[in-house]
């Protein structure tokens, strides 16, 4: 089994998304396409992708195994690339109350 490659920027983005009061869980070695974490807060959930933002395009593409799993299922999920999505994502939340 290979094992599972975390990006550059995973740890300050875990960071602000706890800051910002979300729960989180690490799930970058499940494999099979899973996103690399789940994040929870006042009853939303959601799973995110990490991509590191600081790359050029063709680097921080999803691999054929996240496409896959992007497009089967049927719940939420966001790619993050950087802090300030994080904080864009949570602005959205409690805007519309969660």
């Amino acid at each position: 089994m290979r094992r599972a490659r975390v990006d550059a920027t995973q740890k300050e983005i875990v960071a602000t998304f706890r800051r910002c009061g979300f729960k989180v869980a690490h799930t970058h070695t499940v494999g099979a396409g899973f996103p690399d974490i789940v994040v929870a807060r006042h009853g939303w959930t959601a799973l995110v992708e990490i991509k590191d933002g600081n790359l050029p395009p063709s680097r921080k593409k999803l691999t054929p195994d996240e496409e896959k799993f992007h497009r089967e299922w049927p719940g939420e999920i966001h790619i993050i690339e950087s802090p300030d999505d994080v904080i864009r994502l949570y602005e959205s939340l409690v805007f519309d109350g969660q």
